[in-house]
């Protein structure tokens, strides 16, 4: 019970730290944002879906990026279809949250919705997320 507790525990904690870190040093430490990638059927589901996230907050920008070609397995078939790609700049605590909504509303049976933390960047760029995603 105590190794479950501990690992439930390990985000919350590192969360505290990562926010005692930046708060001590006022330097961006590495992950504490990340970048989400949602693909979309079509440029209206893409605007819908990156408005919703906006209206929650979730997000501090979300990129919608033209039409790209995709290639995929999907029930043992190889499918080709065209999807729009959204790239959300986000909290990295908030990357459970934004996925658990976004499959709440994604048309897609298994919609992708991956992220990479952010390990660098423009400092008044990371601020500005951390400012407009409220914690």
């Amino acid at each position: 019970q105590v190794v479950v507790l501990s690992l439930l525990m390990f985000p919350v904690l590192r969360g505290l730290a990562l926010q005692l870190h930046s708060a001590v040093t006022g330097s961006y430490l590495s992950g504490t944002h990340s970048i989400a990638f949602i693909n979309c059927l079509n440029e209206q589901i893409a605007k819908d879906i990156a408005r919703a996230i906006m209206d929650k907050k979730l997000a501090a920008c979300v990129n919608i990026l033209p039409k790209s070609s995709a290639l995929s397995f999907w029930k043992g078939e190889l499918e080709e279809s065209t999807e729009i790609l959204l790239l959300v700049k986000t909290r990295t605590s908030k990357i459970g949250e934004l996925s658990n909504y976004v499959r709440s509303i994604h048309p897609f049976e298994i919609p992708e919705i991956i992220s990479l933390p952010i390990d660098q960047g423009n400092p008044l760029y990371l601020k500005w997320i951390e400012e407009s995603v409220p914690r």
